[in-house]
């Protein structure tokens, strides 16, 4: 059974899913909420009650895993072609001579044509975070961010862990899923280390 302490540490952590922070929101010290958040996320029963809340949650509202990972796959692998259409160079010729001149006048144009609403499919619909008219009438088209989809979409997949290694007399490899965390991790591990030096 969990302390209130402990309890307080899984509802916060369900928020962020950031165990330093959660820590410290649980009530726990600045100097060891690191080390606080990771010693509790490898507690038997505070991981239990994480795991089973977690699956609560699902249940309730309905979301799993898979569409979460599909919805960041919309962003992530979104192409601009399934939104809009461009081309490059078209030649355009002024029927009437200039006055000044008297030569016709030719110029080029890059032409931007976007398909209409009922036209695009669920996915690139999917990776629109925007759409808004300007001063002038044209239309705004912004997508969500691409880069940070496929991050979240390689982080669960497991393809960006960080590793800290700290060599001494016995070498420790330590992975996080932050560089912040990891920095706060090597102080205390090299605070550690001076104290068993001394």
């Amino acid at each position: 059974m969990l302390n209130p302490k402990q309890q307080r540490f899984v509802d916060e952590y369900l928020i962020d899913l950031n165990a330093t922070q959660a820590a410290l929101r649980a009530g726990y010290s600045a100097d060891t909420a690191y080390s606080q958040g990771q010693r509790l996320l490898k507690h038997v029963e505070v991981a239990a009650a994480i795991e089973l809340a977690q699956e609560a949650r699902s249940e309730r509202t309905e979301i799993t895993q898979d569409m979460v990972i599909t919805e960041l796959a919309k962003i992530g692998f979104a192409d601009m072609r399934k939104l809009l259409k461009w081309t490059g160079n078209q030649m355009k010729m002024d029927v009437e001579a200039s006055e000044e001149t008297g030569e016709v006048e030719i110029s080029v144009a890059n032409l931007v044509t976007l398909f209409d609403s009922d036209e695009l499919d669920d996915d690139i619909v999917g990776a629109i975070s925007e759409i808004s008219q300007t001063k002038d009438g044209s239309l705004k088209i912004k997508l969500h961010d691409k880069q940070a989809a496929l991050v979240n979409i390689g982080k669960h997949l497991g393809m960006f862990t960080n590793k800290v290694e700290v060599h001494g007399k016995h070498t420790v490899t330590h992975e996080t899923a932050s560089l912040s965390e990891s920095l706060e991790w090597l102080a205390q591990a090299s605070g550690a280390a001076s104290k068993t030096a001394h």
